[in-house]
């Protein structure tokens, strides 16, 4: 039995817009899901050469934080609306930890306005659940996909977000069953 996944919402996104998101992690991860408020200090991983934050920072200041999630089954998936980054990449659309308990998403390059298109909250929206199933699915232990219709396949480009679909592809959902049973 898996536990419970907690949505912590440091993003500007209103709790009711993240209906949708709550509702597909229960559908694909068949978990609890629950909607918490997040306030991390971001001053903590920000770093002022680059004007982005360090996402592995964001997930080290939710590991300190499980006190709140303390059964060891739960999953934390945090939002926030800065632009998040590893070293090794530009940005990130957001990070987990592979085979762990937490992932962080940044809404920030999630937004059409952020390219120059006009604002549409339905994208917006689709791209969030995308994206935390996605990294969600990192906590289990999925790898990225080569399905292109699968929400495991790594997006680099916004456009790869909105290609892929919300849903695991079979091959996948079957690893997230074996790897849930365990």
């Amino acid at each position: 039995m898996s536990g419970t996944i907690h949505v912590l919402n440091g993003s500007g996104v209103d709790t009711g817009a993240l209906g949708a998101t709550v509702r597909r992690l229960h559908e694909v991860f068949h978990a609890a899901v629950e909607l918490h408020p997040f306030q991390p200090d971001l001053t903590r991983v920000f770093d002022p050469s680059r004007s982005q934050y360090h996402s592995s920072g964001v997930l080290k200041q939710m590991l300190d934080d499980l006190s709140a999630h303390g059964n060891p089954a739960d999953k934390l998936i945090g939002l926030v609306d800065v632009d998040l980054f590893i070293p090794v990449l530009t940005f990130v659309y957001g990070e987990a930890q592979l085979k762990g308990r937490c992932a962080v998403v940044s809404t920030f390059r999630l937004r059409n306005e952020l390219y120059g298109l006009p604002p549409n909250e339905r994208i917006f929206r689709d791209r969030i659940e995308k994206e935390c199933v996605h990294e969600v699915g990192h906590t289990y232990g999925l790898v990225h996909c080569r399905d292109t219709e699968c929400v495991m396949r790594s997006s680099t480009y916004v456009e790869e977000i909105d290609l892929k679909g919300s849903l695991m592809c079979p091959a996948c959902d079957e690893k997230r069953r074996g790897l849930m049973s365990d």
